[in-house]
Order: C-alpha cells, then sequence, then structure tokens
C-alpha cells in the first residue's frame, strides 16, 4: 500500500509557444496536486533529472517519426530523471528507498507506473551516471560505425553530453587519431587538455573543411555525428575510402535561431557521387536502436569510471526554480558535458 507522500508537487510547464528557442518566459514552475499511487504506480521524488536539446524539437510537435510524445503549451516537460520511490500502489514490485530510472523529469515528484521504471543497480558508481549520454557513442563505435586500430575519428559538438564522452571512447577502443568540433575555443582549450583530444575545430573565419583537412591530412575513418549541417557536409569531403559515419544529432537544426528554424530538422548538403564511390556508410542512431548495447553500457561505463580510465563531465545546477533557465543556458552553449537539475532531498 502507499506511504505518506505530499499532496503537492512542482514541475515546469510550457506555459507559452516559442516562436524560435525556448527561454524562461516560455515556461513556469507550477504547483500541482500529487494523487496517491494507484494499483501497478509509484510515486517518485526526483533527485536529478536531464536537461537536453532534443526538448526544442519536442516542443510544438513539428518533427515527423519523433518516438516520443510532443510537448504542447500547458503540458509538463518531460526527461531522464533519477529518483527515490517513496510511495507504492498495491500489487507493486518496488518498495520506498528504491533507486530508479525513469522518463517523467522536469517536476519534483513523478507519479508513474512501476512498468516505467528501472532500478538503477550498481554497475555505475555515480547515480548521474545513468543519466549520461554515451550510450549512442558506445553503440556507434561498437556495432555500427564500428572503431578500428589506429582509425582517425570525428565527432562533432564534442563538449556536448555525448562528444564530450565519445571522444574518450574512442580512444579506448583503439582510435589512433581524435578530432572534435565545438562552438568554442574555451571549450577546445578544455576538450585538448582535459579530454585528450588531438585537435579540436572551432567554426569561425576559416572555412570548416579548410580546418578539418589540416587536423587530419589523410582524411577520416570514423564519424559521430552530433550536428549535421557544414559539418556533416565537410565531413564527407574529408572521409577515407570504406569510412563509417553514425549520425546521433541534430544540433545544427536544434539550436538554430534562424526565423525559419523550428528545431525540427538540419539540413545538409551531401556529396553522394563521393560516398558512393569510396563506400561511405552512414547510419542514423536514435534511442530506439540502443537494445543490447545499453546495458553493455552501462556496465563497461562504470568499470571505466572506477579505474579513472574515462572522465564523466558534468554540471549539476540546484533547485527547480532554476531548471527553465538552465535550458536556455544549455541552447547558449555555456556548459559541458551532461547537464543535470538537482533536486533537495527533503
Amino acid at each position: 500500500m502507499s506511504t505518506e507522500t505530499p499532496s503537492t508537487t512542482r514541475e515546469i510547464r510550457l506555459v507559452s509557444m516559442p516562436e524560435h528557442l525556448p527561454g524562461p518566459d516560455h515556461l513556469s514552475v507550477v504547483e500541482t496536486p500529487l494523487p496517491a499511487p494507484g494499483p501497478g504506480q509509484v510515486v517518485v521524488r526526483n533527485r536529478y533529472f536531464l536537461v537536453f536539446p532534443g526538448l526544442r524539437t519536442l516542443i510544438g510537435d513539428r518533427a515527423e517519426g519523433v518516438p516520443l510524445p510532443p510537448v504542447r503549451v500547458g503540458d509538463a516537460l518531460f526527461g531522464p530523471a533519477v529518483g527515490e520511490v517513496v510511495a507504492v500502489g498495491p500489487g507493486g514490485g518496488l518498495r520506498p528507498g528504491d533507486e530508479v530510472t525513469h522518463l517523467l523529469g522536469w517536476r519534483e515528484h513523478a507519479l508513474l507506473a512501476e512498468t516505467d521504471c528501472a532500478p538503477l543497480g550498481d554497475a555505475l558508481p555515480d547515480p548521474v551516471a545513468y543519466l549520461s549520454s554515451g550510450a549512442p557513442a558506445y553503440a556507434a563505435f561498437s556495432r555500427i560505425a564500428v572503431v578500428r586500430p589506429g582509425d582517425t575519428v570525428l565527432v562533432t559538438g564534442a563538449a556536448g553530453a555525448v562528444g564530450s564522452l565519445a571522444g574518450q571512447l574512442a580512444r579506448l577502443l583503439g582510435a589512433g587519431r581524435v578530432v572534435g568540433t565545438t562552438r568554442s575555443p574555451h571549450k577546445a582549450e578544455r576538450l585538448r587538455v582535459e579530454l585528450g583530444y588531438d585537435a579540436v575545430l572551432v567554426p569561425g573565419a576559416i572555412p570548416f573543411a579548410e580546418q578539418l583537412a589540416a587536423a587530419a591530412p589523410d582524411g577520416i575513418d570514423v564519424l559521430l555525428d552530433t550536428v549535421g549541417g557544414e559539418q556533416l557536409t565537410a565531413a564527407v569531403g574529408a572521409a577515407r575510402r570504406g569510412a563509417r559515419f553514425a549520425l546521433v544529432g541534430a544540433l545544427s537544426g536544434q539550436l538554430s535561431a534562424e526565423p525559419d528554424g523550428d528545431g525540427s530538422s538540419a539540413p545538409a548538403e551531401i556529396d553522394t557521387f563521393r560516398v558512393i564511390n569510396l563506400g561511405i556508410t552512414l547510419h542514423g542512431i536514435s534511442s530506439a536502436d540502443l537494445g543490447p548495447a545499453m546495458a553493455e553500457w552501462n556496465k563497461r561505463f562504470g568499470e571505466w569510471l572506477r579505474s579513472g580510465e574515462i572522465v564523466f563531465p558534468q554540471v549539476r545546477i540546484p533547485g527547480i526554480d532554476r531548471a527553465p533557465g538552465a535550458l536556455q543556458e544549455l541552447f547558449e552553449g555555456r556548459h559541458s558535458g551532461t547537464v543535470v537539475v538537482e533536486l533537495p532531498r527533503r
């Protein structure tokens, strides 16, 4: 049976539809009733929830084929979260005190079906690590765009949640040279010094294709692309025969503040003649494609974290009141690595 829970909780709702990038003016912290759990339900007190650029695509229902529901005016935002079960309905297998992951972040408490929760287990030493975005990179490098010893690997958006782990992962799997991209010279220096990138490109006065040619004069073997746009175009131009490309993100569209941008597309020109002649493979990867790679990633990620072979860059922003600003800061590129909102224990 359920145990005592608060009668109300707070959540982040979309209160107006943005024309371009969503920000604090479009979001509000709202107090809302918290029902007791019914049969098969649990109440989870969230400890951390993920701030991620994919919310741009979900807001407004403008993208086709996305395996998540849209966020419309009046809806609460959602996304990956880690929390502690505080109450259970009749017939459940979870117990108060169990730690779980689920997809109802952006609120202090979540009422949801027990089947929509996954127990944390002990694979990872840090609960926030369960919110990492390394699984797509691991699936790509181990199954799709397989990294071979000595390969030159390009990671676009290298300072983001995926890229900050992907460069390290490529090295662990045998890459000989790892090149990244980012929007900030300061981030580029951190990526070289702290995360071991051999070279980091910053779009600017020098055309991106020229920078890539200088950083990888013999071409690239593997691409992990989180950006799209001109960076994908340049990667095709730099590809070696048999290059393997894994496309896991579309930040050029999601972060665009252009008048015709809505986060639902990231167009790129690709030389298909070159793709055909060089036998380049391009494979899109979404969260629905991870399958067994997810559990395998958690196991190996935990081992690498405990051994010190991998660093998990993260930013923890305290308090639900700062969550709307945290999303804007993510879009503005103020943070590196995985960004989460941390909620106090009560």
